[in-house]
Order: C-alpha cells, then sequence, then structure tokens
C-alpha cells in the first residue's frame, strides 16, 4: 500500500475529509493505523486440535513467526478443527483450495491410501520424537510424503511431531498380554488393526467422545494424545494407569500448503516456510515434552493415580507385532512398500530396529 505523506501543518489547521474537517493530530493518527505494507499472502490453515489445546497455541505461533520473518508479507490466519471442515476432509479442502494449508495428522486420511497411515503414524516404530524427525529430513520420509500428497494438489512444507502419546487405561497394563480384550478407543487404520493383533478390542470412537467413553464405561483405555492433555482433561479420574512414557504412537503433523500456491512462491517465502517449519517441529517436541513432565509430577503425588512405564522386553514384543503389520500394509500398493524399505534401512542403519 503507497502512502502520500502530507505536508506538515500549522497549529489548528485541518484536512477536509468527506466534508467534516478534521483535526491534524487526528489525521496523524489515522496514517500511523494505516499498515505500511499489505500482506501479499492471505491464507487459511485449519489444524487438528480445539482452540484451547496446547498444540493450537503453539501453531499459532508459527504463523506469526511466518509473519515476522516474511516482514509481513504472509499472513496466516489458524483455525481450529472443524472449523471450515470436518478433520478427515482438510486434504481435499486444501488441494481445492477451500483452505490454503493445513497442519494436521496424515493418518485422517488413510481412506484415500494406506501410505498416510504408514508415513501419519508407523505404530511402535519410533522411540523418541527426534527419530521420527530424523527420518522424514534426512531419512527420504518427506520426499515420499510430497509423492504421495502433490497428486492431491498438496505440497508438505515439512514435518512436525507432537512426541510419543500417553496411553490412559482403567486397568493396568504392565505387559502385552494385558491388553486381551481390553476394551481401547483408537482411530481407524494401522493402529487400531495393530492393537487388534495385540489382542484388544478396538472401538473406533472421535477424540471428543474419549473423556465420556472412559467415565460411562463404553472403552477400559484410549489412545488418545500426550500425558499432559489427558492429564488436563481429567481422564486421569477415571483412567488410573496411564502408560509414560508411551510405546504406541507417534502422530506426524503434516504442515502443508496448496501446491499451486506453493509452485507460485518466491523461493525466498518458500525458504522461510520451511525454515519456520522446522523450528515448529522442535517447539512442539520440547514445549509438549516439558508439559508432559510437569504433568507427570502432579499425577505422581496423586496416590489413586498409578504411572505405569511399559518393561523394555514388553515394549519389544509389541513392536514385533507392529512389524507384522507394517510388512502387511506394505504389500497394499507401490507406496507404501517403498515407506516401508524406506524405513526399515533408516532403523537398521541406527540399530533401532
Amino acid at each position: 500500500m503507497n502512502i502520500r505523506l502530507l505536508p506538515p501543518m500549522p497549529s489548528g489547521s485541518g484536512v477536509l475529509f468527506g466534508g467534516t474537517v478534521i483535526g491534524g493530530a487526528i489525521v496523524g493518527a489515522l496514517l500511523l493505523a494505516i499498515p505500511a505494507q499489505a500482506a501479499e499472502y492471505e491464507w487459511t490453515f485449519q489444524t487438528s486440535e480445539a482452540a484451547g489445546e496446547p498444540q493450537f497455541k503453539i501453531k499459532q505461533a508459527w504463523a506469526e513467526n511466518v509473519a515476522t520473518m516474511s516482514g509481513g508479507r504472509i499472513h496466516i490466519e489458524i483455525l481450529p478443527t472443524g472449523a471450515v471442515v470436518p478433520h478427515n476432509q482438510t486434504l481435499d479442502a486444501v488441494g481445492s483450495g477451500i483452505l490454503q494449508g493445513h497442519l494436521t495428522d496424515p493418518s485422517y486420511f488413510s481412506g484415500l491410501n494406506p501410505a498416510f497411515s504408514m508415513l501419519g503414524n508407523l505404530v511402535g516404530a519410533w522411540g523418541d520424537p527426534l527419530e521420527f524427525l530424523e527420518y522424514m529430513q534426512q531419512g527420504g520420509g518427506e520426499a515420499l510424503y510430497n509423492e504421495l500428497v502433490e497428486p492431491y494438489n498438496v505440497h508438505l512444507i515439512g514435518a512436525a511431531a507432537t512426541g510419543l502419546e500417553a496411553f490412559v487405561s482403567k486397568k493396568p497394563i504392565r505387559s502385552v498380554a494385558d491388553l486381551e480384550g481390553l476394551k481401547l478407543r483408537a482411530p481407524e487404520g494401522m493402529v487400531y488393526d495393530i492393537f487388534s493383533k495385540a489382542g484388544a478390542a478396538p472401538v473406533n470412537l472421535p477424540g471428543s467422545e474419549v473423556y465420556t467413553g472412559l467415565e460411562k464405561g463404553v472403552i477400559d483405555a484410549a489412545d488418545y494424545t500426550v500425558f499432559s492433555t489427558n492429564h488436563d482433561q481429567g481422564l486421569h479420574s477415571f483412567a488410573r494407569y496411564p502408560s509414560y512414557p508411551g510405546f504406541h504412537s507417534l502422530p506426524m503433523v503434516a504442515v502443508s500448503l496448496n501446491k499451486d500456491i506453493w509452485d507460485d512462491l518466491p523461493d525466498d517465502l518458500k525458504a522461510i516456510l520451511e525454515t519456520a517449519t522446522d523450528s515448529l517441529a522442535y517447539e512442539l517436541v520440547f514445549k509438549l515434552k516439558a508439559r508432559d513432565l510437569e504433568a507427570v509430577t502432579e499425577a505422581r503425588a496423586d496416590p489413586n493415580i498409578e504411572i505405569i512405564d511399559l518393561p523394555p522386553e514388553e515394549r519389544k514384543k509389541f513392536r514385533a507385532i507392529a512389524q507384522q503389520e507394517w510388512a502387511n500394509w506394505a504389500t497394499r500398493n507401490e507406496l507404501t512398500q517403498k515407506v516401508y524399505d524406506s524405513v526399515v534401512v533408516f532403523l537398521q542403519a541406527r540399530n533401532l530396529l
């Protein structure tokens, strides 16, 4: 926006606006209120969290960081889950331009291609979020994800992760055998299948129904989210045997933009978006970890809550079950086989398998 500077006005003078004389001081205030430069790009991104959740606030900070780094050239509005479309329809919304981007778990799109589930949450694969981020950035994961999403007219700016999810349970889970017959909430896709193979009885409930499901006995346990969020929402008042650190789930956060928009961006703005997203990845990991540790300390002070750390030998058993399911999913199409092969090579090279 170009603003024509007015010459200094003598005291008591005014300027005529629409037939009304406005004093010089007021004119100056009006000019200061006009932004020096309007944003070149105005985008709306939808997330997979409600507005009050910590992850939502961290993602808002990412948008503010992009605005600062771009000198105001990019302005991104962050909307909560369901604000424009349901959580499992944001991929199509971004590709068609209804939304310009999203920050979400790709597992929601498993019905479109099973590779979304494998890249979005390869259950049992990761012992630490930094392992996953290294795989995505250095092990070929981001390239494979773009091979998956670009046919939908979506481009992955970068991958982030929440950290290992905790496991809330009304019954103590000290071994894989304790999962036998356990009614647990699990989203559809690979995590559902792996818990079934481990002997549990998964129930497909939306996250919004986890609290009432535990309270009313519809479920005995839940694969839901990180420990601190579970604790803040009061889940441990019904599910008094949480597992921490988690042993199963580490969901990806895909930070993606409409591909047509991405392709037309100048290189400096692409670099800014990628750099800001790398920062977001570590902000999520470290801030959520700090919140988890604080919540764990509070929970341990409650005699009614017992935090269970699944022993290494039992984690190994669960991963062995998961590996069998990875191999089953690998046969579904060419891309799922590529994902499986690349993850196995990465884990083996680091003695993590």
